[in-house]
């Protein structure tokens, strides 16, 4: 699997580290137990098109919202997570 970062372009998949679905939102601080359990225990197993978070460890160490078919593994988008931007290799 190749994955085209937007700033580096086109690379292969041992540069990047997965995180995980980009849907789950952090619960807040003094959140109820119930909703940390939730939030780090449970997850759906999507077959299909799902958003992720993964990182360019091995190049520009952005963070990543990629959009991938779990069953075909074909990405659809590929763009800068919320917030995140390129980081200065070398910084």
């Amino acid at each position: 699997m190749r994955i085209v970062c937007p700033f580096c372009g086109e690379r292969e998949l041992g540069e990047f580290s997965y995180l995980g679905d980009a849907k789950p939102v952090r619960p807040a601080a003094g959140a109820p137990e119930d909703d940390v359990f939730d939030y780090v225990y449970l997850r759906d197993n999507i077959a299909g098109a799902i958003s992720e978070h993964w990182y360019h460890a091995g190049g520009c160490r952005a963070w990543l919202k990629i959009t991938r078919n779990t069953l075909t593994h074909q990405i659809s988008s590929v763009e800068p997570a919320a917030g995140a931007g390129a980081a200065k290799v070398g910084a």
